[in-house]
């Protein structure tokens, strides 16, 4: 009987707790006191959390984990590309490439906002323009896509 007793008690406590877990959040901070989305006491906005939309354009790249390297055995090659586990995060890739007309247009729409005669400017511009020295390396020495990049000289 007191088996019985303790079990139905311990049922209503944890029905009573769990009730707690349903009551709606709390509508101020509890370190300003701030009531949230009023005017009136500070400005704080919270909004309810949403999934990230789409841009226009992408498309949704689902991530993974996969085994990166040689995991077949080549008995005439050497062993040097050990495997290893690997996982990816899911992430939005352009539906089709961005061809150099693209880039320019975006660079050229960038020296329209932001006027390469500020300082401001100069900064915006010179860190959306592609490192065009790569190709000054020795490893891309006669390299013919040379020809192809952002800009050629």
């Amino acid at each position: 009987m007191q088996v019985k007793n303790l079990v139905i008690l311990l049922s209503c406590t944890a029905a009573l707790a769990s009730c707690n877990l349903f009551k709606k959040k709390p509508q101020q901070s509890d370190v300003t006191g701030w009531n949230y989305n009023d005017k009136n006491e500070g400005g704080y906005q919270v909004s309810k959390a949403t999934e990230q939309g789409t841009g226009p354009g992408l498309v949704f790249v689902q991530g993974g984990t996969f085994t990166m390297g040689q995991t077949d055995e080549d008995v005439m090659g050497e062993w040097n590309n050990i495997p290893r586990r690997v996982t990816v995060n899911s992430f939005y890739m352009d539906r089709t490439e961005v061809a150099n007309v693209h880039y320019r247009e975006y660079i050229h729409w960038l020296t329209r906002i932001f006027p390469p005669d500020e300082e401001q400017g100069q900064k915006v511009l010179y860190a959306a323009l592609p490192d065009t020295l790569v190709w000054r390396s020795e490893l891309s020495y006669n390299e013919p896509l040379v020809e192809y990049y952002f800009r050629h000289p």
